[in-house]
């Protein structure tokens, strides 16, 4: 995106601009072509604008950083952080941590926090880099092969390994399948239409899109149940799942079955599916931008097979490549958004209660004033200057920001450093990549082709 917004100078009683479109006009441009839908709003209106959809209240788009600072520092408790997030509990279930309100998410943060922060986390570094070079070694050798179902097979592995302890038995075999065909609902614009306009959410039959999606839902909430009574019944190891059965809150009351059944769901869902996209598009742009993958694979090469994981994690133009991937085509558009429960002055704008603010992380990571040549794949820009957290919030901010963000980071890396030192790479086609819809997230169309020869073998 390289328009320039306008300059906005609004009076008190002024009304926010607002797309002059029908809104069932707008809903299919949100859902089929959403990044040009907020590219040309933007050069019309501007850092503030109101769209609307089927299904929700109008939304008021937020793209200049002074606005995003003012959402992710004000109180959390003026804001309902729920109601305009109901689109993912078809998938999560509804008692899991990210449709958590006030006191109960709070609490509930602080329960699953651990797991990803520290020491623990970096445990899981060496079955992170073990993962990544089975599954690699699997690939035929010069002869196409997905990349971004390559990079789903990795990041499941290392979910299950580090939720469960275990990824290759009859269970999370199953399991493995079962999410991997329930999330391929949304790979079309009609299926993730299915997620956005709940009139369509209608069991029709088991030949029928929702019908399937529900089926398959309830055969992994099954499991999920089953593993979790069984491991009640068991010592408690490291993995996430016992960290989670022996978390309790200052009642010393720990999480019920459907609490739990829905946490593992909102770990495999949000765990794994948006690091696969986000490891494909890096692969991607480390073969389209030949400079990048020389610096790159010339800053690897002193890493060796003894090498500390947490190491591997500082290296600065490894983290820069990684930054940049995520700046260029976030897995989701937009934060969570917040509804303000009283009224809120923001962008000179008086906002009524019921306003449904959304801060548009592709728009603010898009800015020519923060990124100069924004469409251009340049980790160096990481290397030049630290962007604040809203200037750049790849996984959110606030109370809100994704939970997992370390952990995606961390497995990130060392996938990318394990891959790109044991295997040379390229892509099929020079042809460039646009990122699709895959329900809520975003992911490069055609899954990214590459071609794979072994080095040293």
């Amino acid at each position: 995106m390289t328009a320039t917004a306008p300059t906005l100078a609004p009076t008190p009683s002024a009304p926010i601009p607002r797309i002059p479109v029908p809104t069932w006009l707008q809903t299919i441009r949100a859902i089929a072509d959403p990044i040009p839908y907020l590219e040309n709003a933007y050069a019309q209106y501007g850092d503030i604008f109101e769209g609307r959809s089927f299904g929700f209240p109008p939304f008021v788009i937020l793209s200049h950083p002074d606005a995003i600072e003012q959402v992710f520092t004000t109180d959390p408790s003026l804001f309902d952080s729920v109601s305009g997030n109901q689109i993912i509990s078809p998938i999560t279930g509804d008692q899991g941590l990210l449709l958590l309100e006030g006191e109960a998410h709070k609490k509930r943060r602080k329960l699953v926090m651990p797991p990803f922060h520290g020491e623990r986390m970096r445990a899981y570094g060496d079955a992170m880099c073990a993962i990544a070079t089975q599954v690699s070694q699997e690939w035929p050798q010069n002869q196409p092969f997905v990349m971004r179902s390559a990079t789903q097979e990795i990041t499941l592995r290392v979910i299950l390994r580090t939720i469960f302890g275990i990824d290759n038995n009859e269970r999370f075999q199953q399991l493995s399948q079962l999410l991997d065909e329930m999330l391929h609902t949304f790979d079309t614009p009609l299926g993730s239409s299915h997620l956005f306009l709940t009139g369509l959410q209608k069991d029709l039959g088991p030949w029928s899109l929702w019908g399937k999606f529900l089926r398959r839902r309830q055969a992994i909430n099954e499991l999920l149940l089953a593993e979790i009574q069984e491991r009640r019944q068991q010592p408690l190891g490291q993995d996430i799942l016992s960290l989670l059965l022996a978390a309790q809150d200052e009642q010393g009351e720990p999480m019920s079955d459907a609490e739990l059944r829905d946490e593992l769901m909102t770990l495999l869902f949000a765990g794994h599916e948006t690091t696969a996209s986000a490891l494909a598009w890096a692969f991607y742009w480390i073969h389209k931008v030949p400079e990048v993958r020389t610096k790159l694979l010339a800053e690897l090469r002193d890493i060796t097979p003894d090498t500390d994981p947490s190491e591997i994690a500082k290296l600065p133009y490894l983290s820069a490549v990684c930054s940049e991937t995520l700046r260029i085509y976030p897995l989701v558009l937009f934060t969570f958004s917040r509804t303000l429960k009283q009224p809120l002055r923001v962008m000179g704008y008086d906002l009524p209660p019921g306003a449904m603010l959304t801060p548009c992380i592709y728009l603010v990571h898009h800015r020519e004033d923060l990124y100069p040549n924004p469409n251009a794949f340049r980790p160096e820009r990481f290397l030049e200057r630290q962007f604040s957290p809203y200037e750049y919030f790849p996984f959110g901010g606030s109370n809100r920001r994704c939970l997992g963000y370390a952990f995606a980071l961390f497995e990130m890396k060392l996938v990318l450093a394990t891959i790109l030192r044991q295997t040379s790479l390229q892509l099929v086609s020079s042809k460039p990549i646009q990122p699709v819809r895959r329900g809520i997230t975003f992911t490069p169309a055609g899954g990214v082709p590459m071609l794979a020869t072994r080095l040293g073998g």
